[in-house]
């Protein structure tokens, strides 16, 4: 594994995404964006396609992905809390023959109140991490077809709102909205961690990261009461602070990540602003222990395969 601390990347927060892609050729590239339709994604995806990859964008709402990517992306199905719809995207997209260069696991659920998914499992773990842990381990075919892909985690910091919570998994003891959030963050980063030490030597890499704070549609589910509480925006709607980021900002660690040849040889790492984090147990910036774990991430992995019945490695 990678050594936790940063490498000088020379981008930062302000970076874009376009910034980070500039002199990388994409042409003959593949690239897999979940939730590629809105926000964070759909700033990704048209980076990602302007530099010449091929993007297709699984969605759960096809016809507004389609009408919100302009053609700049294909477009197909997929419902990230459902595992069946998972495993019919997965085939679907095997079935074509093509290989995966770069899958961003973009999709996710914020805060939102206790739903119950599947067979019963609390939604943001599910969807956000469950889902995509079916999602990469049935496209593992792909993956490692060409034996050089990269698989990138979108986290954030609510990782720091909770560990795995190993004995309650499903909140079935109490919800809150932050903690399951904070929970199923924290998943993202394990299961990068995990997934790099099982496919390095297939020659894929994994990353995780904080993308930064931007207003998009993952707030959805928070009021514009709760917002201002947070001290996030004011009560016209508008950010506060000089610490939020525009979408473009937004996706630059994503894409970073996915692309930079100054991670070449690394992986199973959190990555912010564009750079590999440092671990940090305080209010600096940076990742806590618990998310890197590779006991954890080791353990999650387990769990999560015999949940969703699907592990490439078993």
């Amino acid at each position: 594994m990678t050594a936790q601390h940063k490498i000088g990347s020379g981008f930062g927060h302000d970076s874009t995404a376009d910034d980070v892609l500039a002199g990388i050729d994409l042409t003959g590239k593949l690239a897999i964006v979940t939730g590629g339709y809105s926000g964070l994604g759909l700033e990704t995806a048209k980076a990602l396609a302007k530099a010449g990859a091929q993007v297709v964008v699984p969605a759960r709402r096809p016809d507004v992905a389609r009408e919100a990517l302009d053609g700049i992306a294909e477009v197909d199905e997929l419902d990230l809390g459902d595992l069946e719809s998972v495993r019919a995207f997965a085939e679907r997209f095997l079935a074509s023959g093509r290989s995966v260069d770069i899958v961003i696991d973009n999709a996710a659920i914020m805060a939102s109140p206790e739903t119950r998914v599947g067979p019963g499992w609390e939604a943001q773990f599910a969807t956000n991490h469950l889902g995509h842990f079916a999602l990469v381990n049935r496209l593992w075919p792909a993956i490692a077809a060409d034996g050089g892909g990269r698989v990138v985690s979108v986290s954030s910091t609510g990782h720091r709102r909770s560990d795995i919570r190993w004995d309650d998994l499903e909140f079935r003891q109490g919800y809150d909205k932050w903690q399951a959030y904070g929970q199923a963050k924290t998943a993202n980063v394990l299961f990068a961690v995990q997934l790099d030490a099982l496919g390095k030597d297939s020659g894929v890499r994994a990353f995780a990261l904080h993308p930064g704070g931007i207003l998009t549609p993952l707030q959805r589910h928070l009021t514009r009461e709760e917002m201002v509480g947070y001290g996030w925006i004011d009560k016209d709607g508008n950010p506060v602070g000089a610490g939020f980021k525009t979408p473009e900002q937004g996706a630059a660690t994503q894409v970073w990540a996915a692309t930079s040849p100054q991670l070449a040889g690394m992986g199973g790492v959190f990555c912010e602003d564009c750079d590999i984090a440092e671990v940090s147990t305080d209010d600096s910036p940076g990742v806590r222990p618990y998310a890197i774990d590779p006991t954890s991430a080791a353990r999650l992995w387990t769990v999560s395969a015999e949940l969703t019945g699907v592990n490439a490695f078993g």
